[in-house]
Formats: structure tokens, C-alpha cells, sequence
């Protein structure tokens, strides 16, 4: 039986399953303080005997394997979990191997093993809700540089008639900064939801969204890009996107079929705590 930990900002979810990708059992309950968390954590699991467990984790982690502080939450916003050691107190509460990695690498590794993506040798999932991120399988393995990739923060162009400034405290006009859920709020004053029929919202949107997803398949070449969050439950963005896209690419690099190519996930939003026991099964 394998455990899986999908630890978010928000809620923690926690699962059991088989290896197979199949979920037993499973819970969710408010992010607070580590050790409140970690408390509710160890109760969910006492009722379970797991051999292995795999975390998808919030941000920024340490994932440089060797260093001191591996598997710890860095320079968060969330004070109580600045520098916490949630890899190693895991491994001391549960005395088993752990895997950890972001949320939106184990979410790809859910797609990649069990989900749309599991008859291509390499798929990109980008999420964009609360903020924007992505992470790249391939053969089975999650890419992993000096530490963890940052797609959400590469550099756009203004949409000519978009006059917003931009919500990243770091870069202003990047791909977070102007396509993440705050970001559409503070240009509109009203949250995404709530702006389903205006349309011009969502053709910019997908001007940034596109943008992104046609330098991300330049520089990868992912056989799949999945886009999940939030803010894609506006399913109109999906052929929005795969046009812009395909204006974008300008024919420079030939797509047999864009709407093969970039799809919702397939997992009905099970894609993280799965990829979880994907991440474990496979360390």
C-alpha cells in the first residue's frame, strides 16, 4: 500500500492506494501550521500500513538532492512553513521512504503513469490557478535541474490592448503575473468565475497562455500538454489557446492535430494524489 501526500497551500489531501493508481482511501483538511497538519496527517495514516509514500508539495522546495536541507519548504509566504523540514519530519514519523516533489510535477507524473498521458513517452502539465506552474516527464522521470523548474515566470508580450501592469511582486508582466487567477481579478476587479461571458477576458487569456505553451514546445517538445487549475475550468480556452498556438507556431514546426496535442488531464482532478504514488512506486 503506498501513501500519498498532496501537500497545498490550502488543503493538505491524503491517500492510500495500489501501485496500479488505484485510490483506497483518502482526506482533506485545512493547510494551518506544520504541526497542527502533520497531526491530522499521522491520524489519517495510522489507520493504514504503507510501505512507501510520495508528497507533492507547495513552494519553493529544497529538491537538491545531498544538500542539508533536501525536501524542505524554503522562502514560502507562509510564515509557519518557512524552512520547514517536511521531508525529513515525514520520514521520522512514518519510517518510510519518501519522494517529494512540487504539486504540479506529481500532478504530470499522475497523467504521465495513469491519466492521458500514459501512451506518450513525454507530456507537460501546466497548471493555472492561484498561481501558474508546470512540470515535464519524460521516459517515466520527472525533469529535475539545480532545483525546480519555474515555467510560470517566463517573460510575455503585452496583449496590445491590455493595459494591466501585472500581479508578480518579482517580474510584473510574466506568465503568473498576468494569466493567474489574481491576476484576473485585479485587472477586472471581479474572480474568473464570474466573468465566464465576457469574452474579451478570455481571448487575452489565452493570448498569454498560448504564448507560453508555444515557447515551452520549442524548447521541450512534450508529445502532450495537459492544462489543468482553476482558472481552465473556462473550457472555452482550450480552442482558444490551440488557435493562438497554432498563429504563434506559424507553421515552423509541423502539429499532426493541435487538439491531440493540447488537452485538459484526464483524471478528474485525482492527478495529484496519483501522481503521488507514481513518485513513490518509482523511487
Amino acid at each position: 500500500m503506498i501513501g500519498a501526500i498532496e501537500a497545498g497551500g490550502t488543503k493538505f489531501v491524503c491517500a492510500v492506494g495500489n501501485p496500479d493508481g488505484t485510490i483506497l482511501d483518502r482526506t482533506a483538511f485545512p493547510t494551518t501550521t506544520p504541526e497542527e497538519t502533520l497531526a491530522k496527517v499521522e491520524e489519517f495514516f495510522s489507520k493504514h500500513k504503507i510501505e512507501k509514500l510520495g508528497v507533492g508539495a507547495f513552494g519553493p522546495i529544497n529538491l537538491r538532492a545531498g544538500s542539508d536541507n533536501y525536501g524542505a519548504i524554503e522562502n514560502t509566504p507562509k510564515i509557519t512553513w518557512r524552512y520547514y523540514p517536511l521531508m525529513e519530519e515525514l520520514e521520522k514519523r512514518f519510517n518510510v521512504p519518501v519522494a517529494i516533489n512540487t504539486d504540479v510535477v506529481v500532478a504530470s507524473m499522475g497523467e504521465y503513469e495513469y491519466g492521458i498521458g500514459k501512451d506518450v513517452s513525454s507530456c507537460l502539465y501546466i497548471t493555472v490557478g492561484t498561481g501558474i506552474g508546470a512540470g515535464l516527464v519524460q521516459d517515466g522521470k520527472p525533469f529535475q535541474g539545480k532545483n525546480h523548474s519555474e515555467m510560470g515566470h517566463v517573460l510575455l508580450k503585452k496583449h496590445p490592448e491590455d493595459t494591466f501592469e501585472g500581479a508578480c511582486p518579482s517580474h510584473g508582466t510574466c506568465l503568473e503575473g498576468l494569466a493567474a487567477g489574481p491576476a484576473i481579478e485585479a485587472r477586472y476587479g471581479r474572480k474568473g468565475a464570474d466573468l465566464a461571458d465576457q469574452d474579451h477576458v478570455w481571448e487575452i487569456e489565452a493570448y498569454y497562455l498560448a504564448q507560453a505553451i508555444m515557447d515551452y514546445f520549442v524548447i521541450l517538445s512534450p508529445e502532450k500538454i495537459i492544462l489543468g487549475g482553476g482558472v481552465m475550468k473556462q473550457e472555452k480556452l482550450y480552442p482558444m489557446i490551440r488557435e493562438k498556438f497554432m498563429e504563434l507556431l506559424n507553421g515552423y514546426i509541423e502539429v499532426e492535430n493541435v487538439d491531440e496535442l493540447i488537452v485538459a488531464p484526464g483524471l478528474n482532478d485525482e492527478q495529484g494524489v496519483k501522481g503521488c504514488i507514481a513518485l513513490a512506486v518509482k523511487q
